[in-house]
């Protein structure tokens, strides 16, 4: 396993494979997982995977017969890149997006491939409904009563910076092979994480080279790997990544495909953590030390260690935002957001 097998990432653990044999066994394995797994072939008949083991030309023109004829956005890296979309020195990204047909896009996948330093081109994270007409009905995992975000990802050779998402992920290998490298969610001080704000891809991505670790820039990632996963993937199997477990892609053929499936256990009308996060940055890192420390505790009483002492003094009736979140709290809470940050 050529880059996850030899020098700091040789601490790497394999992912744990487990067997499936229908969909309320692999629902089983989802509610009760706290750590990945893969599945090998649990999508080995899906259409896509057979027509990509023909070869990738089966897959492509398999696509372009259920892809709709719009506009389909995609990132094209720098020749020599090595597939990696990454920043380049000055903090900008290394590679560009435009939006193309995808017979267009396809011609030219097709015709870097065998090419090492050819420009690297990535669909990512395109809705496979909204995209695609059939393909999804003819591919797809039961996954029971979730209301998954159904994406399918497209490209060359790529390397995709360790992140992690907020939803859980189920992610299927439909062409080619992938590795994945995957730590807890609490290994993000040892990523060494970039700009919250500035982001290839919406989400901080760590900055280590993971295919050329500096533990000298880097000293923490090592216990990071003492702590990782890795697993490589092929034609139809599946992994499962719980949500906020930060992994590292990489397509290894000169042509891949992916499709994945998010959903979330919390309700749509609940609010994005990360823009509490945001807000706070702006709000609170940085006040005086001791004014933090007092809206540390703030946070500790209303959010994380919220009990019945919060509220027990107030009538019932009379709490407010403090009881229990509805969808009718939520908008009001987000009403008084929005006009207390239009000010």
């Amino acid at each position: 396993m050529a880059g996850a097998d030899q020098g700091p990432l040789a601490g790497l653990s394999p992912v744990t494979e487990v067997t499936v044999a229908d969909a309320a066994a692999l629902d089983a394995r989802l509610r009760a997982a706290d750590a990945p797994f893969v599945v090998r072939g649990l999508a080995a008949d899906w259409p896509l995977v057979q027509a990509g083991l023909r070869s990738a030309d089966a897959a492509r023109d398999y696509l372009l017969r259920h892809h709709r004829d719009r506009p389909f956005t995609v990132s094209v890296g720098q020749p020599g890149s090595g597939g990696r979309l990454f920043y380049d020195d000055a903090m900008a990204m290394n590679f560009r997006t435009f939006d193309a047909k995808l017979p267009e896009i396809f011609a030219r996948l097709a015709s870097f491939a065998g090419h090492p330093d050819a420009p690297t081109v990535y669909l990512a994270s395109i809705d496979v409904h909204q995209y695609f007409d059939g393909l999804h009905a003819a591919n797809q995992i039961d996954l029971g009563d979730r209301e998954p975000l159904a994406s399918i990802w497209m490209g060359g050779r790529t390397r995709i910076a360790a992140h992690n998402d907020v939803p859980h992920n189920l992610a299927v290998v439909a062409v080619g092979h992938r590795r994945f490298t995957l730590f807890p969610r609490e290994q993000f001080r040892n990523l060494y994480l970039g700009p919250v704000d500035n982001t290839p891809a919406g989400r901080a991505v760590s900055m280590v080279d993971f295919h050329a670790p500096d533990l000298v820039r880097h000293p923490r990632f090592a216990e990071a790997v003492a702590h990782g996963l890795v697993v490589e993937m092929g034609p139809g199997d599946a992994l499962h990544i719980p949500a906020l477990w930060w992994h590292h892609v990489e397509g290894l053929d000169d042509f891949n495909v992916l499709v994945n499936y998010w959903w979330r256990e919390s309700p749509r009308w609940m609010g994005q953590p990360q823009e509490a996060l945001n807000h706070a940055m702006m709000a609170i890192r940085d006040l005086p030390a001791d004014q933090k420390a007092h809206w540390r505790d703030m946070f500790d009483h209303y959010v994380f260690d919220n009990d019945d002492r919060v509220t027990a003094h107030i009538p019932e009736g009379g709490r407010g935002v403090l009881d229990p979140m509805t969808p009718e709290l939520a908008g009001r809470l987000r009403g008084f957001l929005l006009r207390a940050l239009s000010r």
